[in-house]
């Protein structure tokens, strides 16, 4: 059997020979300065990224949180004002009209709608009148008004005459003929009144005027209709 031969140990001489020649060689070296600014400056920028990092996270933390306290903040089914406008309220029962507002009245509540005429409503429907009271005393020239609405297959024809004591009758002209109305007014001698009267209503139906007369038949007060 064969033996590996093993090289035999340096005398210590030798070693300390070479330790002194590795020692003169590494005095000799001179080190090359250290990059203290470019350490700095690799430091910052790490701290800089960190520092963005953890904001941009809180940040998408925070944002549910935002918008939580948003919805809580807002009234449920009320859209938020814009422009500074805000959003209109339905005005209480007893406060003035106003165009454009939607008014809750009671069942036979007065409304006054303007130009002397009032109105209430019923569950029967829409009820109005103009009211004479008040009006300048002393002869005033005769006028006659007309007002129309559709009842089921007939059209309701009616008005206010005004201006006289001496009325006859009212006649209104429509496209199938002429039409004699009634006339209801207050005991006494009022200078007012109403006419009304209803006609077979159709597509081609027209009411082309309104004419009061006198009690000797002369026409005293007419009206004709705007046309579209």
């Amino acid at each position: 059997m064969s033996r590996t031969s093993r090289p035999s140990p340096q005398p210590r001489h030798e070693s300390e020979r070479l330790y002194d020649a590795f020692g003169e060689v590494a005095y000799g070296l001179t080190p090359s300065p250290v990059p203290l600014a470019a350490i700095e400056r690799a430091g910052r920028a790490r701290r800089r990224r960190r520092t963005a990092g953890l904001v941009i996270g809180c940040g998408l933390l925070l944002a549910p949180l935002t918008a939580v306290t948003v919805r809580a903040v807002l009234p449920e089914h009320s859209p938020p004002e814009r422009n500074g406008v805000a959003a209109t309220r339905p005005a209480p029962p007893g406060t003035p009209n106003t165009a454009g507002a939607v008014r809750v009245v009671a069942p036979g509540e007065r409304v006054r709608a303007g130009a002397g005429v009032e109105l209430w409503l019923t569950e029967e429907g829409k009820h109005w009148s103009t009211s004479v009271v008040g009006r300048d005393a002393g002869p005033r020239h005769p006028t006659v008004g007309l007002m129309t609405e559709t009842v089921g297959d007939r059209c309701f024809l009616s008005g206010l005459y005004t201006g006289t004591v001496d009325v006859g009758r009212v006649v209104v002209d429509t496209g199938d003929g002429e039409v004699t109305a009634s006339v209801v007014r207050l005991p006494g001698e009022p200078d007012w009144g109403v006419w009304y009267a209803d006609v077979p209503l159709h597509e081609n139906l027209t009411v082309d005027g309104v004419a009061l007369h006198d009690r000797h038949g002369r026409k005293i007060a007419s009206l004709t209709p705007s046309r579209p």
